[in-house]
């Protein structure tokens, strides 16, 4: 399948990386997309142009390739920016900058250090292990916490999103997108009271709801990556 991550703190964003030979791999990224459509809906995206560079393939061709299927491209990475110029494409965001403030578009500069902190710096706090959510997620929210798990007190409604950087556990039925491993990998678990979901994925593999057994459909399930494979089992 092709290459999909998550990357942002505040920001999220999908990282596409096109890779030779190129018409394989848009043929696996119009599969993915077939299955998972809601995934890549509105989501933002920056391309890994690496192939370009590496196997001399033309950089506005994948751009124009990855835009065609209707994808939100904010950035790219992977490639010099030389190679854009005088292009429709030299004024997406270079990750370079992205990296720095966190957000596409603002300007690669030093962040300032106030004179009387830089010889007092303290140690910095323990991050937060997990995150809970003690009301249900509506339609058209996004709850992402990349530093460990989420539990939800609650139900996810359908056009919500859930990412977590550990396992995602939810007290309610899950109706919208549950999106756990972003940090843990395919360590990460998803469990649910009852399976109504849009989608699901664990460690950049993922699963619609034609593509699980009907016996799941409405009942507590728990989810997990096995050996390479979404596992499904009720909880029950």
């Amino acid at each position: 399948m092709p290459v999909i991550a998550l990357r942002g703190r505040s920001f999220m964003a999908l990282i596409l990386a096109p890779a030779a030979p190129l018409g394989e791999w848009f043929a696996a990224l119009d599969q993915q997309m077939r299955k998972s459509a809601g995934f890549f809906a509105d989501k933002p995206v920056i391309a890994n142009l690496t192939a370009a560079r590496d196997a001399d393939a033309e950089p506005e061709a994948i751009l124009e390739a990855l835009e065609a299927r209707a994808l939100s491209l904010i950035g790219i990475e992977g490639i010099e920016a030389s190679r854009l110029t005088g292009t429709r494409w030299e004024k997406l965001t270079k990750l370079s900058q992205w990296r720095q403030t966190g957000q596409p578009g603002k300007p690669d500069r030093p962040i300032p250090i106030p004179e009387d902190t830089r010889s007092a710096s303290k140690a910095p706090a323990p991050a937060a292990q997990s995150l809970l959510i003690d009301r249900p997620v509506r339609s058209g929210q996004s709850i992402i916490f990349e530093e460990g798990d989420i539990t939800i007190i609650g139900s996810v409604a359908s056009g919500a999103e859930v990412i977590a950087g550990g396992s995602i556990h939810i007290y309610g039925p899950l109706r919208g997108r549950a999106i756990a491993g972003f940090r843990t990998g395919a360590a990460a678990r998803i469990f649910c009271r009852k399976l109504l979901a849009e989608l699901v994925a664990i460690d950049g593999l993922y699963c619609a709801p034609e593509q699980w057994s009907k016996e799941y459909h409405g009942q507590p399930v728990q989810i997990l990556n096995d050996a390479g494979a979404l596992k499904f089992s009720a909880l029950d």
